[in-house]
């Protein structure tokens, strides 16, 4: 039944990862790792950390896991995100390896608020997209092309898709 959803969450993860490694690869100073873009969340770093913690938090609820750095606090570097980022990804694996109450209540925000369980699946891809762009903009005024990291680069690096012979 979930068969459908893992090119999604696996693509959905798949572009985090790339685009944390293209960042370590560039070896970008400090200074642009930091500074935030017009319109952005924050920083290069900022970003990517806000967008593996909430991944984490999103798996973290739906699986009824824990992921202890999830909204922990301190300074972590790009390869602290990739170990991060690995860990939710195995989450997210164990959540679609077992049906899914799309309509299951989950509480949040301290116990005020219920929410359905097909909704932190449609967020998490949706806030992840949105803040990759966001990282992408900020390379790109630095001048910096960044990877391609579309699902139809994702069906190339991962040989869901092919050219007929």
């Amino acid at each position: 039944m979930n068969e459908i959803l893992l090119d999604a969450i696996r693509h959905n993860n798949w572009a985090t990862r790339r685009l944390i490694e293209f960042c370590q690869a560039q070896n970008l100073p400090p200074d642009q790792l930091e500074v935030p873009g017009v319109g952005t969340f924050g920083g290069i770093l900022a970003t990517l950390r806000h967008i593996v913690d909430c991944d984490g938090s999103y798996a973290q609820r739906l699986a009824g896991a824990e992921l202890p750095w999830v909204h922990s606090e301190g300074e972590v570097d790009l390869q602290e995100l990739l170990a991060r980022a690995s860990a939710s990804e195995q989450v997210w694996e164990d959540i679609l390896a077992k049906p899914i109450d799309a309509e299951r209540v989950i509480v949040v925000d301290q116990e005020t608020r219920e929410v359905r369980a097909g909704i932190f699946l449609a967020q998490a891809l949706n806030h992840a997209n949105h803040h990759r762009e966001q990282v992408c903009a900020i390379l790109t005024a630095f001048g910096i092309q960044p990877p391609d990291i579309q699902a139809w680069e994702y069906a190339w690096a991962t040989a869901r898709i092919w050219d007929r012979p």
